[in-house]
């Protein structure tokens, strides 16, 4: 199968879905002149939909849409998306600065992660995923990492990292934190996944926008960083306006 039948079978697979829950997707615009990474949030309960992306000079990050909801703000409230020098970071929770603190002290993106586990929200333990596009890299310009708990053993932290050499035009890579709907939630299981990137920010915002379940979407954002100069873009789309 050719890797645009497989990115429109993937894509496809998405629409589907009624509940991935949160996903990155790292990669290259068809023109091949910018880095793309994609981020979503999904929620069921009420205080995991109480959120917007807002954009803070670059930094990307989770609010509450009505404080006066919030239960527990530990595992919603973070920073996204970051940049820590010539590295581009996006995760699913407070592991972004975790990474942004590794990286400013010299360690690579996988060491930074050394400590990380999943999170604590028994018993889904929700997987931590985070990537990263380090334009000071010409031989592993990105990498994504999953966190997750052991189906063999209890209490276990599995760490997987995928690293690439090249980003190919118009190709991402896709990890979620979950496979599907269920109870408790099934984690991300195999490697990342391709999925196809637009030239145009907003085509890609409303390209996955569109994909995910529209009963469960919450937020959405998508950053293109320019391969030549590092300029930045970054597309938000919000459900609570």
């Amino acid at each position: 199968m050719s890797i645009e039948s497989t990115m429109k079978a993937n894509a496809e697979a998405l629409r589907r879905n009624p509940y991935p829950g949160r996903g990155i997707i790292l990669g290259a615009s068809p023109d091949g002149k910018r880095y793309v990474q994609v981020y979503w949030i999904m929620g069921r309960s009420e205080n995991s939909r109480n959120r917007v992306f807002v954009n803070e000079g670059g930094t990307v990050r989770t609010q509450a849409f009505d404080a006066s909801k919030v239960k527990d703000p530990s595992l919603i409230i973070y920073n996204a998306i970051r940049v820590a020098g010539k590295c581009h970071v996006v995760s699913n929770g407070a592991q972004t600065d975790t990474i942004c603190d590794g990286l400013a002290a010299g360690k690579s993106f996988e060491s930074s992660l050394a400590k990380a586990r999943y999170e604590p929200d028994e018993p889904n333990f929700t997987p931590r995923i985070s990537g990263v596009v380090n334009l000071g890299d010409a031989d592993n310009p990105m990498a994504l990492s999953v966190l997750k708990g052991s189906s063999a053993e209890a209490g276990l932290c599995l760490r997987q990292t995928f690293c690439y050499e090249r980003a190919t035009a118009g190709v991402g890579y896709c990890v979620t934190t979950y496979m599907t709907d269920g109870n408790p939630l099934p984690s991300f299981a195999g490697e990342p996944y391709a999925l196809p990137l637009c030239d145009d920010i907003k085509d890609t915002a409303r390209f996955y926008w569109d994909a995910l379940n529209a009963d469960n979407r919450i937020s959405l954002a998508v950053k293109t960083i320019d391969r030549a100069d590092g300029t930045v873009a970054i597309e938000i789309v919000n459900k609570h306006k």
